[in-house]
């Protein structure tokens, strides 16, 4: 059964914009978990734009489901994961300069650091997952370096999705759809776990969920900016009913 992985970062976007101590990210962790949330997703990002240590130790402290840290592939996020001990460490590319993240990492690149990076993680009892582009390179390398999961970024499929008019049926939106799940298709035959996030959305997620062995997807922009009108709970409990619809 697919399962939904909670990004909260966006909670403590709007904490920092003040620098005071509202919206707290694991009130919104608890919310999303009574909604039906199966894992809470933070990033803690080199320049703590906005989850900061404080919030992943609580998290990791009060939180009774799976807990996901995006990361970069840096000493200091393996040290901090290696003592707060998520259930999962993603890796992602970092830019201290983009909004948020712009593309896949590039696990092909740089195979013996990211070896060393994951061997670290998993000594400590840490599953290992990489966001990466819809690339069969990519999941080729993940494969070799011992990744157990696979994020394929949605990203592209997202915005051909509103270039085209929220159209499904689009030429160009279908070529992304079709990208993914041969991606997917390849992380599964290599024995890793198929995952999918970024962008994703009420109107755009169906046709993500439907997709034969995915298991699991990591939205949060999406369902912070619609609890801001219905509330965390209610946001999130929508979102898996559409993936279980589009599943089933």
């Amino acid at each position: 059964m697919i399962e939904l992985g909670v990004n909260i970062d966006h909670v403590a976007t709007v904490r920092e914009a003040r620098k005071t101590h509202e919206p707290d990210p694991v009130w919104a962790a608890v919310e999303a978990h009574l909604g039906g949330a199966d894992g809470i997703t933070v990033h803690l990002r080199e320049d703590r734009r906005h989850i900061q240590d404080h919030d992943v130790r609580r998290l990791r402290e009060l939180t009774h489901i799976k807990l996901n840290l995006e990361m970069a592939a840096t000493e200091e996020m393996v040290d901090i994961a290696c003592l707060i001990k998520p259930e999962m460490a993603m890796l992602v590319p970092e830019g201290r300069h983009e909004i948020t993240t712009e593309g896949g990492l590039d696990v092909a690149g740089q195979e013996a650091r990211l070896r060393e990076v994951i061997a670290r993680l998993a000594d400590a009892g840490i599953m290992t997952s990489a966001f990466i582009d819809a690339e069969l390179p990519q999941v080729e390398a993940a494969a070799r370096i011992g990744v157990r999961v696979c994020e394929i970024h949605t990203g592209p499929y997202a915005h051909a999705f509103y270039s085209r008019g929220r159209d499904i049926e689009s030429p160009p939106v279908l070529a992304e759809l079709e990208k993914i799940r041969r991606a997917g298709a390849a992380v599964r035959a290599a024995d890793m776990r198929f995952n999918a996030g970024h962008a994703l959305n009420y109107f755009n997620v169906q046709p993500v969920a439907a997709l034969p062995g995915i298991r699991e997807l990591h939205i949060g922009h999406a369902i912070v900016s619609r609890a801001i009108f219905v509330g965390m709970r209610e946001a999130v409990a929508e979102m898996k009913r559409l993936m279980r619809e589009a599943q089933c």
